[in-house]
């Protein structure tokens, strides 16, 4: 088992005197294997982000924990989280967010490399990034643009291309296509599935849209006000599903 999470909690306190309390995440558990796709789907609001953050460090649970090969995440310190993002990336809805729009794509690219000293000269350095931007579908020639000069499409895949310079072997993917049109969506679907069976990858896989969670994932949990309704394999939930939610979500149009 590559990762568990047992029993996960995240409350937010509001009000005057803080009792207004919210529960952004309640009492989730699920486990994903080696080398699975799993997914997490959901209606806006019903915590699947909040349990990506959770599981990547970005926020502390308010009780419960993530395992990860049975080490927990959540009683990490920063030092030990530096050494496991080499192992953990993540791959974010807005791509265009989390570049230095001051730097180039090389640059963008050559960070993480650099960062964690993965080449030991420049060269070596050049042809791990033109190696891994032409494996999205980017071109060398690309790598002296900056990341206002790139579509959508071609600024998730450099995205991806960040989380496989450190060669991890965990991805959660937070909604990676959600805000790219339909033929792009289908073609950056089609890299992370072969990036999965390429190098082995487990991946977290996080939307809305069942019908992309459908298309790539193995197992689903269904996400509804912070709880975990309904999990199981992608085909069964599709063909059976049992938790009424669950049903709504499939007969629902802006589902399908």
């Amino acid at each position: 088992m590559q990762l568990q999470v047992k029993g996960l909690s995240k409350k937010y306190y509001s009000g005057f005197l803080g009792n207004n309390v919210t529960d952004a995440v309640d009492d989730v558990s699920f486990e994903i294997k080696e080398g699975e796709i799993f997914g997490l789907v959901g209606g806006s609001g019903s915590g699947k982000t909040t349990v990506s953050k959770i599981v990547m460090g970005l926020l502390k649970p308010s009780a419960g924990g993530v395992f990860y090969n049975n080490r927990d995440l959540t009683k990490i310190n920063n030092r030990q989280w530096y050494l496991l993002r080499k192992e953990i990336q993540m791959v974010f809805q807005h791509p265009q967010m989390t570049f230095n729009p001051r730097r180039n794509i090389y640059f963008a690219c050559a960070e993480p490399i650099r960062l964690y000293k993965l080449a030991k000269n420049k060269t070596e350095e050049k042809a791990m990034v033109e190696h891994l931007i032409e494996r999205v579908g980017l071109t060398k020639d690309q790598l002296k643009k900056y990341p206002h000069e790139l579509s959508g499409g071609q600024a998730q895949r450099l995205s991806i291309t960040r989380a496989l310079c450190l060669q991890p072997k965990f991805i959660i993917c937070d909604e990676p296509t959600s805000m790219l049109d339909v033929s792009v969506q289908a073609q950056i679907l089609q890299l992370l599935k072969e990036i999965h069976d390429e190098f082995n990858i487990t991946m977290l896989y996080i939307s809305h849209d069942l019908e992309v969670i459908q298309s790539i994932c193995d197992r689903v949990a269904v996400m509804k006000n912070g709880k975990i309704v309904e999990i199981g394999k992608t085909e069964e939930i599709f063909k059976n599903p049992q938790h009424h939610y669950t049903k709504q979500l499939l007969e629902s149009a802006l589902y399908i």
